[in-house]
């Protein structure tokens, strides 16, 4: 049996290490300070002769520690056995470490040359990849590089105009400078690197100051309802019962202002449906009657098939509606389901829905409003897809109780602040147990529920119509980004 030697184990630990210390800058407190430093680690090892490997360890590192939550939701709601739901995580996360992978092996020779490509070129060369995650398969574009920086400030505001990113791409460059000044005893790279990001993101904060002043649609009152209704494990017809009264008690609460918007969560009203049950209909037209407006989830019926839909009930007598267009794998379509028979579903109606085509905006009085369904805000280019075709509003309706308190939730929703600030849109976030919250257009928290509280968030919200460099073009960044790292691999390849 061959024996490991000191020098092959120690860069494996390292890349264990830095991949775990790389997840704490999304837990559910994350250490943003050490998000500065935090990939560190991994660029010092793209010097090794088998950096493609310990790139993997350092992904499967990350993925096992940040997204954890997913083998207690699959053992309690898939009703997976402890050690399937542990196999089907591990599976998950050596797929994604792949990716960790492709950027040590395109970035390694890269890293090795000297001058300003072996500094723009491995950063480069993770914005490519990250975006190749965000497509590719249906893409999962969860916990990228800018979302370690939510909270600093200025990285919202020129999301604005480079978009995530480009955010990800300032992180990677200081981490590449400091990289690079500990591996050739120089200060220059830090300087080189860290200087023009604080400058950045400077200028990001001013730019938001210049234009603060661009809401140009009338302020229109909305409430935000989080019912904290649980999933059920098992059927409990009394439960549900329970839980629906909750919800419309809350709701005749919450509508004390007439004109004002209601917005439900996803799922708050299962099992109902809006289209086949009469007594989910009257209940919403009493809200109606009464002044309020009300955005619902409902599985709707659509030519292709059931539909997880937005649907929006004015007092006009109007019913606009948003068919999601981005599904859940193995939640409410099953890919390869022939394959693997042995995975049961997460959601609600699970395997029974067809994805939406357009991105349809559902009129509310003067504002059109851009929705979007749970996982569906964590994709950039289809909400900028949204606001180019004229939402003065963004909505996001999603039922994280699947995750309990764990730091699913809190990484879901950092998604949602990167969205408004992105497009300078108030972002309407309901969350069947939490994270509810009323997001500013440049990102900030006005109103916030945590997990596990009942309530309701009260708002005056105006609408805006200008567009911001990132919503014209979402591509722009990722696109340069392929270029510049195509053309430091040609040169790094050369001798």
């Amino acid at each position: 049996m061959r024996r490991f030697t000191v020098h092959e184990l120690v860069p494996a630990l390292l890349a264990l290490a830095g991949g775990a210390i790389w997840a704490l800058c999304f837990a559910r407190q994350p250490l943003n300070v050490v998000s500065w430093i935090a990939l560190v680690p991994l660029l010092l090892l793209l010097g090794h002769r088998r950096a493609w490997f310990l790139g993997f360890l350092h992904g499967l590192a990350f993925w096992l520690v940040s997204i954890a939550w997913i083998a207690p939701t699959l053992e309690v709601y898939g009703q997976l056995s402890p050690w399937l739901a542990r196999l089907a995580l591990v599976a998950a996360c050596t797929y994604l470490g792949s990716y960790t992978a492709l950027f040590a092996l395109l970035a390694a020779p890269v890293w090795q040359r000297r001058g300003v490509l072996a500094l723009i070129g491995p950063p480069a060369l993770w914005v490519a990849v990250e975006w190749l995650r965000t497509h590719l398969l249906g893409g999962f574009p969860w916990n990228l590089a800018a979302y370690a920086w939510v909270d600093l400030r200025g990285a919202l505001p020129l999301a604005a105009w480079i978009g995530c990113y480009g955010v990800s791409l300032l992180l990677l460059l200081v981490n590449n400078g400091v990289a690079r000044a500990v591996a050739h005893r120089r200060w220059q790279p830090v300087a080189l690197t860290a200087g023009p990001t604080v400058l950045l993101l400077a200028l990001g904060g001013w730019s938001l100051a210049w234009t603060s002043g661009a809401s140009d649609v009338d302020a229109d009152p909305v409430r935000v309802v989080q019912p904290n209704i649980q999933n059920l494990v098992e059927w409990d017809r009394d439960q549900v019962e329970t839980n629906y009264r909750q919800l419309l008690e809350l709701s005749g609460r919450a509508c004390d202002v007439a004109g004002a918007l209601l917005v439900w969560p996803e799922s708050a009203s299962w099992p109902y449906s809006y289209g086949r049950d009469a007594g989910l209909r009257s209940d919403v037209g009493r809200l109606v009657e009464s002044g309020c407006s009300v955005l619902l989830n409902s599985v709707l019926e659509s030519e292709q098939g059931n539909t997880n839909s937005a649907l929006l009930v004015s007092t006009t007598g109007e019913a606009s509606r948003y068919d999601k267009r981005h599904l859940v794998p193995f939640g409410e379509f099953v890919p390869m389901a022939g394959w693997l028979p042995f995975l049961d579903k997460l959601a609600r109606n699970a395997g029974d829905f067809a994805a939406g085509r357009d991105p349809a905006l559902l009129r509310w009085g003067e504002q059109e409003i851009g929705a979007a369904i749970c996982f569906e805000i964590v994709y950039p280019a289809p909400v900028a897809e949204q606001v180019r075709h004229g939402a003065t509003l963004l909505v996001t309706i999603t039922n994280d109780a699947w995750y309990g308190d764990s730091s699913a939730p809190w990484q879901h929703y950092r998604t949602a602040r990167f969205r408004a600030a992105e497009n300078r849109r108030t972002v309407l976030r309901a969350a069947i147990t939490g994270v509810s919250a009323i997001i500013g257009p440049d990102g900030s928290v006005q109103q916030l529920l945590g997990v596990g509280e009942e309530g309701v968030l009260e708002a005056l919200v105006a609408g805006r119509t200008d567009l911001t460099l990132f919503t014209r073009a979402p591509w722009l960044v990722p696109s340069l980004c392929c270029l510049v790292g195509g053309f430091a691999i040609f040169i790094g390849r050369r001798r």
